[in-house]
């Protein structure tokens, strides 16, 4: 009989008694690392999964929709970006994205070493070799002490976070938004994990009311990853500049058809329409 893995995200503790539950077909790596329980497993559906402190992080048959979505909408939607920050993302797949971008030089800031190595040895078509390109550099350290401290200028900065609990918890803070905000150029964009607002709608407004203080326009888009149960994931999106939401979809072809991207997802009709919010999103932005 095979085991299953049982994600209780939305059970213990929320109120909301709902659980997903994933066949184990084998176990593949498991470790508690310095900051949090590791493992990684097969399944029959979607491959291999990456779970942390008992959730699930991504897999390798939904994850493109995610980091597809976290690079290409402010890269695209910016115009101009070369200097891109990318703050979590230890698994490679924002990166991967991110460097389909010719002109663009990602850094890279993770707490976790152990999250890059294993996802490297486990889960090698996540990253697909970005870690060994060139234009990548990353850094092993604490994320909100870099934003903090750093004398840097970026683009567009990239929150690729797990939820806000355990180590994660301090990337959904007004004081780590605001050391986002003095980091970012004319023109830059703060991109947030926010969970799923069927089951985590204080994730939503919690964020529009850390986020409103320091950006002229704080909003969210959405997309549907089906391992984040619960329907639409929202995105947090910050920057001093409203038109950067208000592309047409023509002006987005250009800027995408030039560039022959490679994805599964995004393209620049997707990317106009994750902006269409519906109400029961639009309502938690108070």
């Amino acid at each position: 009989m095979s085991e299953w893995f049982e994600e209780g995200l939305h059970l213990h503790g929320s109120g909301h008694g709902y659980a997903q539950r994933f066949q184990v077909t084998k176990e593949i790596y498991r470790e508690k690392t310095e900051f949090q329980d590791l493992v990684i497993f097969e399944t029959p559906t979607f491959g291999r999964v990456l779970a942390l402190d008992g959730v699930i992080q991504t897999t390798e048959k939904d994850e493109f929709i995610y980091h597809e979505m976290m690079a290409h909408v402010p890269i695209i939607a910016h115009g101009n970006a070369k200097n891109v920050l990318i703050i979590g993302g230890g698994d490679g797949g924002v990166l991967r994205e991110v460097l389909k971008h010719p002109l663009v030089s990602p850094t890279m800031v993770e707490l976790d070493r152990s999250v890059v190595d294993l996802c490297i040895e486990y889960m090698p078509s996540l990253s697909d070799g970005a870690f060994e390109n060139p234009r990548t550099e990353l850094l092993i350290t604490d994320g909100i002490k870099f934003v903090a401290e750093i004398d840097r200028q970026f683009d567009v900065i990239i929150v690729d976070s797990t939820d806000p609990i355990g180590p994660g918890e301090v990337l959904f803070t007004e004081a780590f938004y605001k050391d986002c905000k003095r980091c970012l150029g004319d023109n830059g964009i703060l991109i947030t994990q926010n969970g799923v607002p069927i089951f985590q709608p204080d994730e939503v407004t919690t964020t529009f009311r850390r986020l409103s203080p320091h950006f002229k326009d704080a909003s969210f888009f959405v997309a549907p990853i089906p391992t984040y149960v619960g329907g639409y994931m929202t995105l947090g999106w910050a920057t001093m500049n409203k038109t950067l939401r208000q592309h047409s979809t023509a002006i987005l072809e250009e800027r995408v058809v030039p560039l022959s991207l490679q994805t599964k997802y995004y393209n620049a009709a997707v990317h106009n329409a994750a902006f269409a919010l519906p109400e029961y999103i639009k309502n938690l932005k108070i």
